[in-house]
C-alpha cells in the first residue's frame, strides 16, 4: 500500500490551487452536499463541448458515432465500478433523487395496493421519503419506519417485526447524509428476501467512500449521484435488477426510449434505453467515468487517510464543551452533525462563513430525522481527502473564538465602530449606512451585524404568534406592527438567530417611522448594496431578507 499524499491529491482540484490551507475561501467542509471537481473532470467536460459535441445513438456521421461510443463506454465503467451483472442494468438519471422517483413511479404505482407496506428508516433523505409518501397516498399502501440505535444506525433488532409478510419494499440509505454512519444493509436485504420484499439502497453518501458491489449486496435497486463522487452535477445512476426493470413501465416518454411509433401504438426500446427518454447528459456521463478513473488510481491509502481525518476531527470537536453531537460515537465517514449549546445553528454557521469556512446549517433535507432526534436542525461539517488537519485546526480555533465572543457580548447594548470604539447612536438608515461605510470585508460586516442583534428588544410571547411569523426565513422570525397618529408605522421584531436579529435591525432602520408610501417606495436592494452586504448574503438568507421586506410591505397594505 502506498502512502497517500493529501497535498498532491488537493493539487488535482483547481478550487484549492490558489489558496493555502487555513486561508479564507479555502476551507470547504461541505463535501456531503457536493464534492469539488478534479481538473481531469473539468477538462473532460470542456473537451467534449469544444471538440466532440454531438448527440448520441441516432447520428449517422463519425462525430456522433464517437460521442455514442464514449457515452456507452462510460456506462461500462459504471457497470464495473458497482459490479452490476449486466450493462442493461445501469440506467443514467439526473441523480439519486430522479432514480428513486423512477422506481417509486414505475414500480411502486403499478405494484403496490391497499394493505401493502413500504418500509423506510428515520435517517432517510427527503428524496427517499416523499416519493414513497405520494405512492402510498395513491395506492393505499402504508409506510412503516425503522428506528435507529443511539449511535444512529438502523436498529436491526426490530427487523423481524417490521419486515413482515405485508412488506413489499424496504428503502434505506447505505450511509446517512446527516449522521455519517454505515447502515447494516446486508442484514436488512437478507431479511427483506425472507419475506419476498424488494430493497432499494440510497448510496449517495457511500459511493465516494466504499467499494460498492451490488451482486454481493444482492439488492434489487441501488442509486447514487455523480456529484457526490467528484463527478459533475446533473448525472446519476440507477442500478436495477434486470427482471424488475423489464417488468416496469417507462418513467418518461419520448426520444431514445422508443423503438417504434405508429398512430395507434408505440413499442418501447430495450434496456437500458427504455428508461432514458430525451437527450441525456452525454458530457456529464463521460466526465463521471473520468471521475471514476481518477478515484481508482488511489489505493486503500486514501481510505486510511480519510479515516485518520475523521478520527482527528471527532476528537478535536469533543474538546469543545458546548458541542452536542446528534448521536453517540464517531461517524464512519467524515460527516459530523452537531449543535452548540446556547447558540443558534445559523449564527455559528454564518460566523464560520465570515472566516471563510463553509459548513452547512439546517435540517439537511431530513426533517423526519430531526423530529426523531428532537432537534430543529444542526450544523453539518463534511470532509473529503482534499481536506487537511491544518484546516480542521483552523476550524476548531475559529469555532472556539466564535463561541467565546458571542458569550462575552451577550449583555452589551452598544455599537462598535471600525476603530473598536463603543458608540451609542439612534438606529436609522442613515446611521446604519454611516456605520458600515468604513467596514472592510465580510468578517467585519458580519461582526457588526451580530453586535446590532443586541439592539433588538425581545418580543413578548403573545407577539411571537403564528400570525406574526415571517415565513421564508432560515430561522423563525416574527414581526409586530403599530400605527401612529401621524400615520407612520413602528415595527418591532424578533428571531431565534442572532444573524437574523441583526439583519432585522438593519431592515427596520429603513422602515420605522415611515409612511405607507415611503415604505412601499423604498429600494431595499439598493440599501443593502450600499451597505456592502448584498454579495455576502447566501440565496437562502437573501430569500429570508426578501421575506422580511415582503411581510412589512404586505402588512402596511392591509392596515
Amino acid at each position: 500500500m502506498n502512502v497517500f499524499d493529501p497535498f498532491a491529491f488537493r493539487q488535482c482540484f483547481p478550487f484549492f490551487n490558489d489558496n493555502e490551507a487555513g486561508s479564507a475561501a479555502s476551507i470547504y467542509f461541505d463535501s456531503a452536499a457536493t464534492t469539488q471537481k478534479p481538473q481531469v473532470v473539468i477538462d473532460c467536460l470542456n473537451n467534449f463541448y469544444q471538440q466532440q459535441n454531438a448527440n448520441v445513438h441516432r447520428g449517422s456521421y463519425q462525430l456522433s458515432a464517437a460521442a455514442t461510443s464514449q457515452f456507452e463506454q462510460a456506462r461500462v465503467v459504471l457497470q464495473a465500478f458497482i459490479n452490476a451483472p449486466s450493462i442493461q442494468e445501469v440506467i443514467w438519471t439526473k441523480g439519486t433523487t430522479e432514480a428513486i422517483n423512477l422506481v417509486a413511479t414505475s414500480w411502486g404505482l403499478n405494484n403496490l395496493k391497499k394493505g401493502d407496506e413500504i418500509l423506510l428508516s428515520y435517517a432517510e433523505h427527503h428524496a427517499n421519503f416523499v416519493p414513497w409518501q405520494v405512492v402510498a397516498q395513491k395506492t393505499g399502501a402504508t409506510i412503516s419506519v425503522l428506528p435507529l440505535t443511539r449511535t444512529g444506525i438502523i436498529d436491526t433488532s426490530k427487523l423481524n417485526s417490521l419486515v413482515n409478510e405485508r412488506t413489499r419494499i424496504v428503502c434505506c440509505s447505505h450511509v446517512s447524509n446527516v449522521i455519517g454512519k454505515l447502515n447494516p444493509i446486508e442484514k436488512i436485504i437478507a431479511r427483506a428476501k425472507q419475506v419476498g420484499a424488494l430493497t432499494l439502497i440510497d448510496g449517495a453518501q457511500a459511493i465516494a467512500h466504499y467499494a460498492i458491489d451490488v451482486q454481493a449486496f444482492d439488492c434489487d435497486f441501488y442509486v447514487f449521484s455523480a456529484h457526490k463522487a467528484y463527478g459533475p452535477m446533473g448525472v446519476g445512476v440507477l442500478y436495477g435488477r434486470k427482471s424488475l426493470l423489464n417488468a416496469m413501465s417507462p418513467y418518461q416518454l419520448g426520444g431514445e426510449m422508443i423503438k417504434k411509433v405508429s398512430l395507434t401504438e408505440t413499442t418501447y426500446n430495450d434496456l437500458p434505453f427504455k428508461f432514458e427518454a430525451g437527450t441525456p447528459n452525454v458530457a456529464g456521463c463521460i466526465a463521471f467515468a473520468k471521475a471514476i478513473y481518477f478515484l481508482k488510481q488511489f489505493d486503500e491509502s486514501l481510505n486510511v487517510y480519510e479515516q485518520q481525518l475523521v478520527q482527528y476531527c471527532y476528537q478535536a470537536l469533543k474538546t469543545i464543551p458546548q458541542v452536542r453531537f446528534l448521536v453517540e460515537e464517531c461517524p464512519d465517514i467524515g460527516i459530523f452533525s452537531f449543535t452548540v449549546a446556547g447558540h443558534h445553528n445559523q449564527d455559528i454557521a454564518s460566523g464560520l462563513d465570515s472566516f471563510g469556512i463553509a459548513v452547512r446549517n439546517g435540517h439537511h433535507c431530513a426533517m423526519p430525522l430531526m423530529e426523531y432526534l428532537k432537534v430543529t436542525g444542526s450544523i453539518r461539517l463534511s470532509l473529503a481527502p482534499y481536506n487537511t488537519q491544518a484546516e480542521i485546526d483552523f476550524f476548531i480555533d475559529t469555532l472556539k473564538k466564535i463561541i467565546t465572543n458571542y458569550q462575552l457580548s451577550t449583555d452589551k447594548r452598544v455599537l462598535i465602530t471600525a476603530s473598536g470604539n463603543e458608540k451609542s447612536m439612534t438606529i436609522n438608515s442613515d446611521n446604519i449606512l454611516a456605520l458600515f461605510s468604513s467596514l472592510k470585508g465580510w468578517d467585519a460586516r458580519h461582526r457588526q451585524i451580530m453586535l446590532l442583534s443586541k439592539k433588538l428588544t425581545k418580543l413578548a410571547p403573545e407577539q411571537r404568534s403564528q400570525k406574526n411569523l415571517i415565513t421564508g426565513c432560515e430561522s423563525k422570525a416574527w414581526l409586530n406592527v403599530s400605527k401612529t397618529v401621524e400615520n407612520t408605522y413602528i415595527f418591532t421584531a424578533d428571531s431565534e438567530a442572532k444573524i437574523i436579529k441583526g439583519l432585522l435591525v438593519i431592515v427596520l432602520a429603513a422602515f420605522n417611522d415611515k409612511t405607507a408610501e415611503q415604505i412601499l417606495a423604498f429600494n431595499i436592494e439598493d440599501y443593502f448594496k450600499k451597505l456592502g452586504l448584498l454579495s455576502h448574503l447566501s440565496p437562502s438568507r437573501s430569500n429570508g431578507l426578501n421575506a422580511i421586506v415582503k411581510k412589512i410591505k404586505s402588512t402596511v397594505k392591509e392596515l
